[in-house]
C-alpha cells in the first residue's frame, strides 16, 4: 500500500470513528455505484463500486460546503482515489419526506488513477447534483466529452464516447448515531 493510499485510508477511518456530536455539520458514508459512458460502443466497467466519506459543514445559508474522500473501481477496473471539496447551492428544501432537498454546484478534487499519470494525483472540477433527505441521498456528476478526451484520452480506445455520468449513494451517519444537538 502506498503512502498516499495509507494517508487517505487513515483520514477516512479517523473521520468515521469520531462521534458525530463533535461536528456541527453532518457526516455521510458514500457508496460509489454506477456510471454510464454516453454513446459508448466500448465495454467499459460501469460498476464503479467503492466507499467514501462526505462531510457537510453546518449550513449557515443556502450555500452548502463539503469535503470528501473516496475510492472506487474505475472504468478500466482499476482502483481510483480522490479527495476534494464541494460548493453547492440548496435550490429546494422541505420538511416533507424526511427533509427532502436538491443541491447543484461543483466539486473540486485531486484524483489518483492508474491510467492517468500512473497514480500521480491530478486536479479536477466537475458539476454535481444531490437529491436527498436527512437519511441519505444520491450524488450525480458528469464528466464532459472534452475532459474524457483531453484528460482520460478515452477517445483513443472509444472514439464514440460522449462523456460519463457517475452516481454515488449517500447514507447519513446522523440516522444511525444519536445526536445531542
Amino acid at each position: 500500500m502506498t503512502n498516499t493510499k495509507l494517508a487517505v485510508l487513515t483520514l477516512a477511518l479517523i473521520l468515521a470513528a469520531l462521534d458525530s456530536t463533535a461536528f456541527a455539520g453532518s457526516l455521510d458514508v458514500i457508496v460509489n455505484g454506477k456510471s454510464h459512458h454516453v454513446n459508448s460502443k466500448y465495454d467499459w466497467n460501469e460498476n464503479n463500486f467503492g466507499l467514501g466519506l462526505e462531510y457537510e459543514f453546518e449550513q449557515r445559508s443556502r450555500w452548502i460546503k463539503s469535503v470528501n474522500v473516496n475510492y472506487f473501481s474505475d472504468s478500466l477496473e482499476n482502483m481510483s482515489y480522490m479527495a476534494g471539496a464541494g460548493l453547492k447551492r440548496r435550490l429546494f428544501q422541505s420538511e416533507k419526506f424526511g427533509g427532502v432537498y436538491f443541491d447543484a454546484g461543483i466539486v473540486a478534487f485531486l484524483m489518483a488513477r492508474k491510467d492517468i499519470n500512473d497514480y500521480n494525483p491530478f486536479p479536477g472540477v466537475l458539476p454535481a447534483l444531490t437529491l436527498g433527505n436527512r437519511y441519505g441521498g444520491i450524488n450525480l456528476t458528469y464528466l464532459p466529452k472534452k475532459a474524457v478526451h483531453d484528460i482520460a484520452h478515452a477517445n483513443v480506445v472509444d472514439p464514440t464516447i460522449g462523456g460519463v455520468v457517475f452516481v454515488q449513494f449517500k447514507v447519513s451517519m446522523d440516522a444511525f448515531i444519536p445526536s445531542n444537538r
